[in-house]
């Protein structure tokens, strides 16, 4: 079966446009007729023709369905990523964990002079026009203390892991405690978090300097990070540009030097896209391999926690503290035990990366150019490239579609009941479209994930790994018609996001890395999807290719070791 995609020919929605459709697609008997009309442009109405005969699955096929004892102590993970010491530059050099480890060993700077330096910059960026609009909340007290404490035990050679001291920002999706889960929103987290998210308490137990909260698109429900309540997060490489969504902070903190790990979640490529288009490395790890406690419940089907980070090692310390089991999330149970046993591997032989050319592709010129330069790095290694076939792709979007907006509408409910005028247009848009969606659209999609489960399984069967764009474009301008209230553009949308919803869907692990520029200076992400818990593969891949791409330097960074 041949590659076909569906064009979306919907107009784009802003400004004035998107403050008239909004109300009239929540009105009850003229937005029937609006909504039937743009559900039918996404391809749902073609979704409820099509035969479905899979029984409803109860859970995402391919992965562990009982239970497993997965119990480890992520510190060896941790000592064995630090023993590879920072990567050595080729061209820019970001500051990676590892970095500030051997400038605090070596007395370079100290936590303390860290944290002052990055509460400064975060304090003059809030008089910056426009502003980078990074960061939504942070305590500096609170992290003067976190960043004394950190010292200390430096000090007395007592660091709790290598991530001792090092930056760290938290999507503003995921509980940090003391500070308000606004999950993007203006309403939400009236009363502080009790606790840390289980990612973050991970990342606090490993010593991490945790500076706060930063900025998302609102619920998550959009790709490009424009939030008109905090601001648009800009991308470090060009400001004028986004920087993807939804963890549009996590990605332009990393990007801007702030920290080289952050916090995200990824429910159709919140992780990935932003990662790709602010030239960082962002891990969607498989379903239930990190926790979702203390991850607000917007998309339980299809959403994952994972690191955005600096370089490949970030990402593999991150995720080794991160990953594994929790007994308070019983999808976390169904695991093997966490292991980067590939990670460290000098090469690819052995290793089978599929290729569907029609798809590959299908992204701009200068992407696919980039990537399939990749592929060639990739086959120099010793990998084999192999061409594959995957049936039925055009179902992913719409089947994707169906989930994730069903499931966002399902969690804002009551929310929406109380607080409908006080959401963003184009997040009112979407969840008014979200409400019309019918019942037997959520189930008929769950039994058509079922088949694409099974299309991506077999692929799997024949190679180790499945190569993509990350994106279809590169990051586009900030439109001035949007800041205040939001946009709606399903096309854009669409080509964001055309290569990230099957890892979503599948419950498969996905990572996107640098893979180059395009001719403005823009960065450009490579995807790999793996089989379900081979994140130490494609973190291999990304620590493989990290070594041969000259990276550079963002026009908005900060750089904390070279003024040590």
């Amino acid at each position: 079966m041949s590659y076909q995609r569906r064009p979306l020919s919907a107009p784009r929605a802003a400004g004035a446009f998107i403050r008239m459709l909004t109300p009239l697609v929540e009105h009850p008997p003229l937005g029937g007729l609006l909504s039937a009309q743009l559900i039918a442009q996404a391809g749902v109405k073609a979704l409820r023709h099509l035969p479905a005969e899979e029984p409803l699955p109860f859970d995402v096929p391919g992965l562990l369905s009982e239970p497993t004892a997965a119990r480890f102590d992520p510190a060896a993970l941790l000592e064995r990523v630090a023993g590879l010491g920072a990567p050595a530059p080729v061209g820019f050099a970001f500051e990676s964990a590892l970095a500030f480890q051997r400038a605090y060993r070596e007395g370079a700077t100290d936590p303390v002079r860290v944290c002052e330096a990055a509460l400064g910059w975060i304090e003059e960026d809030r008089s910056r026009r426009p502003s980078m609009a990074i960061f939504v909340s942070v305590r500096p007290e609170e992290v003067r203390a976190q960043a004394k404490e950190s010292a200390e035990r430096l000090r007395r050679g007592q660091p709790r892991s290598p991530l001792e001291g090092v930056p760290v920002a938290v999507k503003d999706e995921l509980d940090l405690s003391g500070h308000p889960t606004r999950v993007g929103t203006r309403f939400l987290g009236e009363t502080p978090a009790a606790e840390d998210a289980a990612a973050v308490a991970a990342l606090r137990r490993a010593g991490a300097l945790i500076l706060g909260k930063v900025n998302m698109h609102e619920i998550g429900i959009g790709v490009t990070g424009i939030n008109p309540h905090f601001g648009p997060a800009r991308n470090p490489y060009d400001p004028e540009r986004f920087t993807g969504g939804s963890s549009s902070g996590p990605a332009a903190a990393v990007a801007a030097g702030l920290c080289p790990i952050a916090a995200g979640a990824d429910g159709g490529g919140s992780i990935r896209i932003p990662a790709a288009l602010c030239g960082v490395v962002g891990l969607k790890p498989t379903l239930g391999r990190v926790s979702e406690r203390g991850a607000a419940p917007l998309c339980w089907s299809v959403g994952h926690v994972g690191p955005l980070a600096a370089t490949a090692a970030d990402a593999a310390l991150a995720y080794a503290s991160m990953a594994g089991p929790d007994e308070r999330d019983p999808r976390s149970l169904r695991q093997p035990a966490p292991v980067l046993e590939r990670f460290f591997c000098e090469d690819l032989r052995g290793v089978r990366i599929g290729v569907y050319p029609e798809w590959f592709e299908d992204a701009d010129p200068e992407i696919v150019a980039a990537c399939r330069k990749m592929l060639d790095l990739f086959a120099e290694l010793g990998a084999e490239v192999r061409t594959i076939e995957i049936p039925e792709l055009s179902l992913v979007r719409p089947v994707h579609l169906v989930l994730i907006v069903s499931e966002m509408a399902a969690s804002q409910m009551e929310h929406r009941r109380r607080h409908r005028r006080h959401y963003a247009h184009d997040t009112r848009l979407n969840l008014a479209l979200g409400q019309r969606l019918k019942a037997t659209d959520y189930i008929h999609a769950l039994r058509l994930r079922a088949r694409i489960c099974a299309h991506f399984a077999k692929a799997l069967e024949e190679v180790d790994v499945i190569a993509t764009p990350a994106t279809a474009c590169t990051a586009d301008r900030i439109r001035p018609d949007s800041l205040k209230t939001g946009d709606s553009n399903l096309p854009l949308l669409e080509r964001i996001m055309r290569f990230a919803q099957a890892a979503n869907l599948t419950g498969l692990p996905a990572i996107s890395f640098p893979a180059g520029y395009d001719g403005r200076g823009l960065p450009i992400g490579f995807q790999a999807m793996g089989r379900p818990f081979a994140e130490d593969l494609l973190l291999l891949l990304s620590r493989l290719a990290e070594k041969r791409l000259a990276r550079k330097k963002p026009a908005v960074h900060l750089m904390y070791l070279s003024k040590a």
